[in-house]
């Protein structure tokens, strides 16, 4: 069976929360669940780094802004995290050249990360918290469902991936508007911070 649909799956979800993909590829690889993950993302160091940082971005992902600062963080790491990913699980099976999977995952996940970090951008507007964190907890129980049904149904998840990815892409179009204004009011700050910045110093 061709590892493509995985790939796909697993890209797509690597854009949202590439530590929770290795996770839990990792888990399924090593308890025996999956033939189709390789023994580098079963390491036991590998899972423990995943897990700790999955935790990290479990706390920063659901704090206003501080979102968007860990999405920027993370604008290189989810797409290579995809990439690599896709390479191994390509190399696993030997059904799918590994420059291929890699290409394949790694611009599955950059499309989700920038929905992800738009769609976060535009919710960054509203003054209440609790949106980021009803969102948040939403792309967690996605990844974690959409890479536990690819293990076993994986043409079915890619199907549902891709039309997650697709759903995200209009929805952003129609965002754009609230993340100029987010983007406008980080500008703000920043700007505010400078001018704070020189009014406190010492006169020279």
């Amino acid at each position: 069976m061709s590892v493509l649909p995985l790939v796909f799956t697993s890209g797509w979800a690597s854009g949202i929360n590439a530590y929770a993909v290795v996770l839990l590829l990792g888990v399924f690889g090593a308890t025996g669940l999956s033939d189709e993950v390789p023994e580098s993302l079963q390491r036991p160091e590998v899972l423990v780094v995943a897990g700790v940082l999955f935790l990290c971005e479990a706390v920063a992902d659901k704090i206003p802004y501080v979102d968007s600062a860990w999405d920027a963080v993370h604008t290189v790491i989810r797409p290579v995290s995809g990439a690599v990913v896709g390479a191994l699980l390509a190399g696993q099976s030997g059904s799918l050249p590994d420059l291929a999977a890699g290409a394949i995952g790694g611009s599955t996940a950059l499309a989700s990360h920038v929905v992800k970090a738009g769609t976060r951008m535009a919710v960054n507007t509203s003054p209440e918290p609790f949106s980021n964190v009803l969102l948040s907890l939403a792309e967690d129980l996605g990844v974690g469902g959409i890479v536990t049904f690819a293990m076993f149904h994986p043409q079915a998840a890619a199907i549902t991936a891709g039309t997650l990815l697709l759903a995200g892409l209009v929805v952003l179009y129609f965002l754009v508007s609230r993340i100029r204004r987010f983007l406008r009011r980080r500008a703000q700050r920043r700007e505010e911070k400078r001018l704070a910045g020189r009014t406190g110093w010492p006169p020279g």
